[in-house]
């Protein structure tokens, strides 16, 4: 479906993308990980079309992104890191203008199914400015569904909103899987790569550094990791494949330990020393 080969893309002296590949299967959630900076944005803006690669191929469904943009604009849609809905005007003129400008057809009646399905109905008359970050984050995610796109990019969807409202978002993508669309997600939240991801990718400072489903990449560094302050204070990591093997050490150092099942994080610092903040 997605097919990305060496992707390259620099912003005056910075590099941010170093020959990224990887490709994305029909039907799946296909999450970008990674810490702020590493590189996920870019990899978004251009798989939409918003900006152009230095260098690589990218397609979806066969069609070359950077030679045919108008046609990948009537595959996708997306919800961007940035709230760009016009807070000036109502949350029905937001999605009017949005579909008048997309040529969408019946768009009165993918509207109201819109605002249905978000809970918005009763506040199509307000002014954007007047909702909070939550109902606003509604917003761009019906916007994005009234062109019924067969693909759908969320860049850092649930950055900045309550544990309530971003279990609401993680509910709307699982159901868009099941919808038959295909999901692309950015995230630098650990939890919610491992919960709603089919398959991962990492990025650390441009680089694809590894990818996998978030059980086989945690597996891959063990099942269980042992916490334990060293004399200096310093937190001491021990990663086991069995947590018996984990209690077996823990016995030996003495308490306090906390011993907990491996994240992504835990593959993350294991490839690159740091951790995704």
């Amino acid at each position: 479906m997605i097919e990305v080969e060496g992707l390259t893309k620099t912003y005056g002296k910075i590099k941010a993308l170093h020959g990224v590949s990887f490709s994305i299967r029909s039907g799946e959630i296909y999450g970008l990980l990674g810490p702020n900076g590493a590189g996920k944005t870019t990899v978004v803006k251009i798989l939409t079309t918003i900006s152009k690669p230095d260098g690589g191929k990218v397609s979806i469904l066969g069609v070359d992104v950077v030679r045919m943009p108008e046609k990948i604009k009537g595959l996708i849609s997306s919800v961007p890191q940035e709230n760009n809905l016009d807070r000036e005007l109502s949350v029905y003129e937001n999605l009017l203008i949005y579909g008048m400008l997309h040529k969408i057809r019946n768009l009165k009646e993918r509207i109201y199914d819109a605002l249905v399905r978000f809970d918005l109905l009763e506040r199509k008359d307000s002014f954007v400015s007047e909702l909070s970050g939550g109902m606003q984050k509604r917003v761009l995610l019906a916007r994005a569904l009234i062109s019924d796109p067969k693909i759908l990019f969320l860049d850092e969807p649930t950055t900045g909103l309550d544990p309530q409202v971003r279990r609401q978002i993680w509910d709307f993508i699982r159901k868009a899987k099941l919808e038959g669309r295909t999901v692309i997600l950015t995230t630098h939240y650990i939890e919610e790569a491992d919960a709603l991801c089919d398959r991962v990718g990492i990025l650390c400072r441009g680089r694809l550094i590894a990818e996998g489903s978030p059980e086989d990449l945690k597996k891959s560094v063990g099942n269980f990791v042992l916490e334990k302050l060293d004399g200096d204070g310093r937190l001491v990591q021990h990663v086991f494949k069995t947590e018996e093997e984990a209690y077996a050490l823990a016995m030996n150092l003495g308490p306090p330990f906390t011993i907990r099942r491996s994240n992504l994080e835990d593959v993350f610092i294991k490839l690159t020393g740091e951790r995704i903040d």
